[in-house]
């Protein structure tokens, strides 16, 4: 018997389980019923209550299975990504957003809290989560997003376009000239992985974008400093900047953000797992010493 042909949901699940563990995948029972979830429609609640019955399988699970067992990324299969309160469109040529760049996206969202009309610009959007996310929580807020890549842009242009997002296909690095000084916050989740550094997972090395993976340079620090640069030209004085980055990166980056000057207040966050995944500054007034 071929998966999903006249099983239960339930023993469907199972052996789905077991063929997505035995390829590798990170959660496979979640992912399993994420596959079965994205045929029926039912939300993962009444998902797992069908399955307590004799619910027959839906028909294209065991596609949809093989599919993921292959290390294609579950949104791409799905043709969504969850993202704090937000379900984004996405599929090849964009990032997939990850769960860590939530608590990042916090840092701005706490920093706002009762200012009337923040004005926010993310630099390097992809698939639009951080600019959609705060477009989405905070009320009052005029955000912009920029995005390099022609193939990120469209998925962004579709997830921004409800959420009133300004959003400009253009290169970080000297995006926005005519907005220079107008910003109250800048965020940024540049490419920053080494060249040499290929990462593990086939879903990330094979499916996502380069150009969203590695920040260019040796050290993957070329794209992190010139977010860094373009956030100090985009601010007003007192403005905030805030960047996610790679743990090991954590030390060079406050260094790099103290040498030049332009910054006080350099902090280093932890994500949820306690690693240094993000770093935030406050741009110097022009009398600050």
């Amino acid at each position: 018997m071929t998966l999903g042909s006249g099983q239960s949901l339930a023993a469907a699940v199972s052996e789905a389980t077991v063929i997505l563990r035995d390829a590798g995948v990170p959660s496979p029972r979640v992912d399993a019923e994420l596959l079965a979830d994205h045929l029926l429609g039912v939300g993962l609640g009444r998902l797992r209550a069908m399955m307590l019955g004799d619910t027959p399988a839906p028909a294209g699970y065991a596609e949809l299975v093989a599919e993921r067992a292959q290390r294609i990324p579950l949104q791409h299969i799905t043709g969504v990504a969850h993202f704090r309160y937000l379900e984004l469109a996405v599929g090849p040529g964009v990032f997939i957003p990850r769960p860590e760049t939530e608590s990042v996206v916090q840092l701005v969202i706490d920093h706002v809290k009762g200012m009337a009309h923040p004005r926010i610009v993310d630099l390097g959007t992809g698939s639009g989560a951080i600019a959609g996310s705060i477009a989405h929580e905070v009320p009052g807020a005029e955000v912009h997003a920029v995005e390099y890549s022609p193939f990120a842009h469209a998925w962004a242009a579709r997830n921004l376009a409800p959420l009133g997002v300004k959003l400009v296909l253009g290169d970080l690095r000297d995006a926005l000239p005519e907005l220079n000084g107008t910003f109250d916050v800048v965020i940024s989740n540049p490419p920053y992985i080494p060249a040499e550094a290929i990462p593990n997972e086939p879903e990330v090395a094979l499916h996502d974008p380069p150009e969203a993976l590695y920040g260019g340079g040796a050290d993957g620090m070329e794209l992190p400093t010139a977010a860094a640069a373009s956030a100090a030209r985009l601010l007003v004085p007192g403005g905030y900047f805030v960047m996610e980055h790679a743990e090991v990166q954590a030390g060079w980056i406050a260094g790099m953000m103290q040498r030049t000057g332009a910054w006080r207040e350099i902090t280093t966050h932890l994500d949820l797992n306690g690693k240094e995944r993000a770093t935030s500054a406050v741009l110097a007034g022009p009398h600050h010493e």
